[in-house]
């Protein structure tokens, strides 16, 4: 099986997995958050170098307060723990996105996670926080600007130097995009880096997705691979129920 250099998820379907169980949206995101610990592990067994998950999008702030209150809880826990992960799988954490907008402690444990997990080279783990691909892009136009204006950026802007500029410089672009829950969209998630990446959709939310589910979207991406003969010409779409 070819294992896929890097895999971007969007982790959907939290809410509507308790709900339909008569539990709290905060009861899913917990039970989400314990099934990435699992995916983290599977993806490093596989043999998959880079994963990158959606975890908190910048439009998640209009959620309600108790949800995000909670959500926020959830991610001083995470961070904390994700320290033991980080040495177990030899894995190294970067959040993408612009967690100035957390609060102190928050943002002081991201720095924490970062250096501490820095010299990991197993599994290279990506977490979007308060991540939008239009605000990222937005961002690295500006301080492309400000370092034109310093005389640090000289020159005709390509691919390459719009890229380093990116929340995501120094990261190859996903190969294999999967989303959970059955919604069929992007929602404003690596929409430059995604560029040729294969997509896989599947109707099983994010608290059930476990290895077999990941070795699944594996499988349709390697079809598709033997399919265009090994070159890929843009994305193609997958549905799975």
């Amino acid at each position: 099986m070819n294992v896929p250099n890097h895999i971007a998820i969007i982790l959907d379907g939290n809410g509507r997995w308790a709900k339909k169980r008569g539990m709290p949206r905060s009861y899913g995101h917990v039970k989400g958050c314990e099934n990435l610990e699992t995916i983290c592990e599977n993806a490093k067994e596989l043999g998959v170098k880079y994963l990158t998950v959606y975890a908190f999008s910048t439009e998640n702030w209009k959620r309600s307060k108790e949800e995000v209150d909670g959500l926020m809880r959830l991610f001083r826990n995470y961070l904390k723990k994700c320290l033991k992960i980080s040495r177990k799988n030899d894995m190294q954490v970067r959040i993408i996105g612009d967690y100035t907008a957390f609060d102190q402690d928050i943002q002081d444990s991201i720095v924490k996670l970062e250096e501490f997990s820095k010299d990991f080279q197993t599994l290279h783990f990506q977490i979007a926080l308060n991540y939008g691909s239009r605000d990222e892009m937005l961002r690295a136009v500006n301080r492309m600007l400000a370092d034109q204006k310093e005389g640090r950026l000289q020159g005709e802007v390509t691919e390459e130097v719009f890229s380093g500029y990116l929340d995501t410089a120094g990261i190859p672009d996903p190969d294999l995009m999967i989303r959970t829950s059955g919604e069929l969209r992007l929602s404003n998630y690596l929409l430059w880096q995604m560029a040729y990446t294969e997509f896989y959709f599947t109707d099983v939310p994010w608290p059930d997705f476990n290895k077999a589910e990941l070795i699944r979207a594996i499988e349709k991406y390697n079809d598709r691979d033997r399919r265009y003969g090994g070159v890929k010409e843009g994305n193609t779409c997958s549905k799975q129920d």
